[in-house]
């Protein structure tokens, strides 16, 4: 329950209570720790209800209904449209219709306890913690305190954007109607997918790429094989374009957005999907010699560097924007805090219980178009510019006969960089239909530095799409 004590020692006091802070009070708790978590919002965080769970609800029906459309005897009966009101209403069930009574609970049960409004550094182990109702509390941590406050999405200051009221990630997941033209600025992951989703429900889509494709942290062909399908689907994509100005003179009106060419757009609603900020602005960093909105930089433990006692879990640290890498962090960071209090020894060195190396280069990602693209570890620039001498393999998915059983017409590529000198992989790219669950099999692959002679003796099953490590190792050693 919220616990009303105005002033309280606790082990650890984490700020924020998304799935990293979650994570973090679990492990603390775990190892016997008292331990305080203080939410300014919903418990459960921006994933829970404005970013993975809602995207993905909404991805799903899209994807589907793709897949489905390219399977002989089940094609003709999805050729219509989707019923927008049942995916809208799939969406606000998985995010528990924007209340997080089932998260606050699970809190409870682990034995945190919660205190609701914002929370600040006040000092050394210090937090103070505003609540709803302006009572303030003052909360004294014996041993940590970790934040945990993730990222605000980052609106670009243009002419027009105030009257503007321009959709950020937050918007784009919890829309309750389809907008009829959508202007989407940028082409990371939140844009494509966005524009997946609203393009399959309806919306006219028009994308404002400032670079030359979409998802340019991945490997090239990734972003050209989801602008093609995106293409195809009815969206227009204008590459090396960027908005000057935004203009809704009329609050319920269409919105218009200059260019930088000259020309302008019209649409009903602009997505600004073009990067993220450390919610760290309001923090109190000033009273620990930190800068107020600074991202927090931290050692492989999670500790902020100069610190004895302060974490940055999650986004804050800007080592991997990604929940699924924030919890990863958040049990490392959880394990280190406890190890600290007892007095154990760390294990910090490379892939140490105490150690988040695989921010450094084994960072796995999903990214729920049709077709999906998923990659884990180096790109081959990123693997060139860090010195490696590497080798990279390609194959075409549909080569692997369960890709054929999967779609007729199946498109897909996949991508393997190598190590020479270690004879080790790097970083593993997929691009295709139903590639997602093909992804973790690469990431232990790259996290756990299998040998390639030991991946030769991983046998994929026949006939599936995972066959594709077969026609990877094959190219690779008849080269």
């Amino acid at each position: 329950m919220t616990n009303p004590s105005l002033n309280a020692e606790y082990d650890v006091v984490v700020i924020g209570a998304g799935p990293v802070g979650e994570n973090v009070a679990d492990r603390a708790r775990a190892a016997g720790l008292s331990t305080a978590v203080v939410e300014s919002e919903l418990i459960g965080g921006e994933c829970s209800y404005w970013a993975c769970m809602p995207s993905k609800a909404l991805l799903r029906p899209v994807v589907a209904r793709a897949d489905a459309r390219r399977v002989p005897g089940l094609a003709d009966a999805v050729r219509g449209p989707l019923d927008t009101a049942a995916v809208l209403a799939h969406r606000d069930d998985y995010a528990s219709h924007w209340k997080d009574d089932g998260q606050a609970a699970w809190l409870d049960g682990i034995g945190a306890d919660i205190f609701r409004g914002p929370g600040r550094l006040t000092g050394e182990r210090s937090v103070s913690v505003t609540a709803p109702d302006g009572t303030e509390h003052h909360l004294t941590a014996r041993h940590a305190v970790a934040v945990c406050t993730g990222s605000r999405a980052v609106v670009p200051d243009l002419p027009g954007i105030d009257e503007a009221r321009p959709w950020t990630s937050r918007e784009a997941t919890s829309a309750k109607k389809v907008p009829g033209r959508l202007v989407i600025v940028g082409g990371g992951v939140v844009g494509t997918e966005m524009a997946t989703v609203w393009q399959a429900l309806g919306s006219r889509v028009t994308m404002l790429i400032r670079g030359k494709g979409l998802l340019p942290r991945m490997e090239p062909f990734a972003g050209e094989l989801v602008a093609r399908a995106l293409v195809e689907a009815g969206a227009d994509i204008r590459t090396g374009t960027s908005a000057t100005a935004v203009r809704r003179p009329v609050p319920d009106g269409p919105v218009t957005v200059e260019l930088d060419d000259g020309g302008h757009i019209e649409a009903d609603e602009i997505l600004f999907a073009t990067g993220r900020a450390p919610r760290t602005d309001d923090l109190g960093l000033e009273t620990v010699g930190l800068a107020p909105g600074s991202w927090l930089t931290v050692d492989d433990s999670c500790r902020v560097d100069g610190s004895t006692w302060l974490y940055a879990v999650g986004d804050v640290n800007h080592r991997a924007l990604l929940t699924h890498q924030g919890k990863y962090q958040a049990r490392v960071a959880g394990d280190a805090i406890a190890a600290r209090a007892h007095g154990a020894p760390l294990e910090t060195g490379s892939w140490g219980a105490h150690a988040a190396t695989a921010d450094h280069g084994a960072v796995p990602q999903v990214v729920f178009t049709d077709p999906e693209a998923a990659s884990v570890g180096l790109t081959l620039a990123e693997a060139e510019r860090a010195g490696h001498r590497v080798r990279v393999v390609d194959a075409d998915l549909a080569s692997a006969a369960g890709a054929g059983l999967y779609a007729d017409g199946y498109r897909g590529r996949a991508r393997m960089v190598v190590d020479l000198d270690r004879q080790i992989l790097l970083g593993v790219t997929f691009v295709g239909p139903g590639i997602g669950e093909l992804l973790h099999s690469a990431t232990i692959a790259v996290a756990g530095e299998v040998p390639l002679h030991r991946l030769w003796h991983a046998v994929p099953s026949y006939p599936t799409i995972s066959e594709i490590w077969l026609r990877l190792l094959e190219a690779y050693r008849d080269a």
